[in-house]
């Protein structure tokens, strides 16, 4: 249960890949949620998503 909302943020996130504007917005929410070390863990988990869409590099600013 402790892993739950962070695998559901990722799964959300993934989801909504295809459109920059959606992604940025369901970061910003998943970043009032999560906890600081599952923040750190979702950078990581984006950066590697950023090398098939390189389009949502434009979202790392929330991510700073």
């Amino acid at each position: 249960m402790a892993r739950a909302m962070f695998d559901y943020t990722k799964a959300v996130l993934k989801k909504v890949s295809f459109d920059v504007n959606l992604f940025c917005k369901e970061l910003k929410k998943a970043l009032k949620r999560l906890l600081p070390h599952e923040i750190e863990e979702l950078k990581i988990w984006i950066n590697s998503l950023i090398l098939q869409n390189p389009e949502l590099n434009r979202c790392l600013i929330y991510l700073k």
